[in-house]
């Protein structure tokens, strides 16, 4: 199924080595509160949910040069429109448990990402 013209949430998320067990810790929260309280159908609906994992490289586009020890999280989250990244921060804020220790977390991790960004090319 495409998804051009849906709107799409990415944050990548680099956890020094003493930050790996928090991070897997949240999304292990944040995948079944993501299940209990998004939309399914309408203009608020959650498409895709992702949560990936993998050893931050030193060279991003060489597979097999040497992790630098640091963890990367990556979340892709895509929605129908922008009224749901909107419902999905309100509810974050009131009603995910996690969603202060996923702030302090951040402030201990280097973050980078696009909370609402249009779909420009799909495929499937």
């Amino acid at each position: 199924m495409s998804h051009k013209g849906k709107i799409q949430l990415t944050l990548f998320f680099v956890a020094p080595p003493d930050q790996v067990a928090e991070g897997d810790r949240l999304f292990r929260s944040h995948g079944p509160w993501m299940e209990a309280t998004h939309h399914r159908e309408g203009d608020k609906a959650l498409l895709s949910y992702n949560v990936s994992k993998a050893p931050e490289l030193s060279n991003s586009m060489d597979p097999n040069s040497a992790p630098t020890g640091n963890t990367c999280f990556i979340l892709s989250e895509i929605y129908e429109t922008g009224a749901g990244v909107a419902d999905h921060f309100q509810m974050a804020e009131s009603s995910w448990q996690d969603f202060p220790a996923l702030v302090k977390w951040m402030e201990k991790c280097t973050v980078t990402g696009l909370p609402a960004a249009p779909i420009i090319n799909s495929l499937w």
